[in-house]
């Protein structure tokens, strides 16, 4: 099959849209920015360029991407409806994903991204006005595609004004409606770092098991601890700062309460997965970091870095931010904008991923000392 369209869209965070336009400079340089709004970017393509069904936009801001197939607009939705379909044309669709573009920053005035009742309002009336075909089957609505599965998108960018796409799901993210997944805490969250860190769980894959050791810097209060301990790791959280009572009563957690760089790297000779999340810029965590994974009586497997940036234009630093990370001897190593963080980013490292499980005991029970 054919480019379905010289235009592709991308969705993204609110406010991300010049970090996205940054990036797209260095890696697209021939492509043309077409239409943009706060969450949502179009671009053209030059004719000479024909990509694959599933191609990789190797996009750090980009939560999802497909071909741009145009847009319906008007005042009744089931109009608009029935406009979706003709710009498919012979297009093969197996899901059909609706969501709205972001409203505000994720975590602001209460807002996350993902699901809504509106969404799917939309996608039922999307999917009834489908033209009928006596051997289809119902046809998906807002749920995880399988790889190779052919998606019709719909951007509601504003009420009256849907933007539709099509895309083939490859990579994780493209298969989730909007780049977003589904996050369901199983009980109440401390804070959003819980968030955060099941998106990131979910989107890196990293090969935890149950009672592997863990140290996060930047723990408190908890909310990423919470998580880790309800999936049964063992956790050493590192924070100066107060963690919450439900986390230090349990016996699998152990908080040192002091900065990482006044920690005796001993503390860490067991632990497998590290991950960071402080607020302080992106080269003062790394630095951080270093200084622990550097030591050769320190093992780490694996890593989930947050990296803030300040202002946009550190969007043009990531490059050598990741090359820093290679250079401690972590082979495989990216990064994403997740949906639920806010003005950062999100960086996966793993040494190999062949590497054998080690099987660490846990941290002593109870809280140490200065907990």
């Amino acid at each position: 099959m054919n480019t379905p369209s010289q235009y592709l869209f991308t969705s993204c965070q609110y406010g991300a849209e010049n970090a996205l336009k940054i990036e797209f400079a260095e890696i697209w340089p021939d492509w043309r920015l077409s239409y943009s709004r706060p969450g949502f970017v179009t671009w053209k393509l030059p004719e000479s360029v024909k990509l694959a069904l599933d191609f990789d936009i190797r996009s750090v801001f980009a939560r999802t991407h497909g071909f741009s197939l145009g847009k319906v607009a008007g005042e009744q939705a089931n109009g608009l409806a029935d406009g979706v379909w003709p710009l498919l044309e012979e297009l093969p669709v197996d899901h059909i994903h609706v969501w709205q573009r972001d409203e505000t920053v994720p975590g602001s005035k209460g807002f996350e991204p993902g699901r809504t009742p509106l969404a799917d309002e939309v996608a039922v009336l999307i999917r009834d006005a489908r033209p009928v075909r006596a051997q289809d089957r119902p046809t998906p609505i807002n749920r995880t595609a399988r790889s190779g599965e052919a998606i019709l998108d719909c951007v509601l960018v504003e009420p009256n004004e849907w933007w539709i796409g099509w895309h083939r799901a490859a990579t994780l993210p493209t298969r989730w409606p909007g780049g977003v997944p589904l996050i369901e805490p199983r009980t109440e969250m401390i804070n959003r770092a819980y968030l955060k860190l099941a998106e990131a769980l979910r989107w890196s894959q990293l090969p935890m098991a149950k009672g592997d050791l863990c140290a996060e810097i930047g723990s408190a209060p908890g909310g990423a601890a919470q998580l880790l301990l309800e999936r049964g790791m063992y956790v050493l959280g590192v924070d100066p700062a107060e963690m919450d009572a439900l986390i230090l009563a349990n016996p699998a957690f152990a908080h040192i309460r002091a900065r990482a760089a006044e920690v005796k790297r001993s503390e860490f000779s067991r632990v497998r997965w590290l991950f960071a999340d402080a607020n302080v810029a992106p080269n003062h965590t790394l630095d951080s970091v270093e200084a622990i994974v550097a030591h050769e009586d320190i093992h780490v497997r694996g890593m989930l870095l947050t990296l803030k940036l300040p202002e946009w234009d550190l969007a043009r630093q990531i490059p050598t931010y990741l090359e820093r990370v290679r250079s401690w001897g972590y082979k495989h190593v990216r990064a994403r904008q997740l949906a639920f963080n806010r003005q950062e980013i999100c960086v996966c490292a793993l040494r190999n991923r062949s590497m054998r499980r080690f099987k660490p005991k846990g941290p002593k029970r109870g809280r140490r000392k200065g907990a």
